[in-house]
C-alpha cells in the first residue's frame, strides 16, 4: 500500500469515532441532529478524499489498454 492511499483510512475512522465521542442531539448540523449531520458531512468528505486519492494514484494515468 502506498503512503497516499492511507488517506482513505482517515475519513472512515473519523466518521465512526465522532458520534461515539459526541453522542448528543444538540448542536444541530445542517438542521439535523449531531450524529446524523456528522455522518452526512463525512460521507461527502470521504467522496472528496477518494477523488483526490484517485487523481494522485499513478496507476490511473496509463489510460485504457
Amino acid at each position: 500500500m502506498k503512503p497516499f492511499q492511507f488517506l482513505a483510512i482517515v475519513p472512515c475512522a473519523l466518521m465512526l469515532i465522532g458520534p461515539l465521542v459526541h453522542n448528543k442531539l444538540h448542536p444541530f448540523i445542517l438542521d439535523m441532529p449531531f450524529p446524523l449531520g456528522w455522518v452526512t458531512v463525512w460521507i461527502v468528505l470521504t467522496a472528496a478524499t477518494m477523488a483526490v486519492v484517485y487523481a494522485i494514484d499513478p496507476a490511473n494515468k496509463g489510460g485504457d489498454r
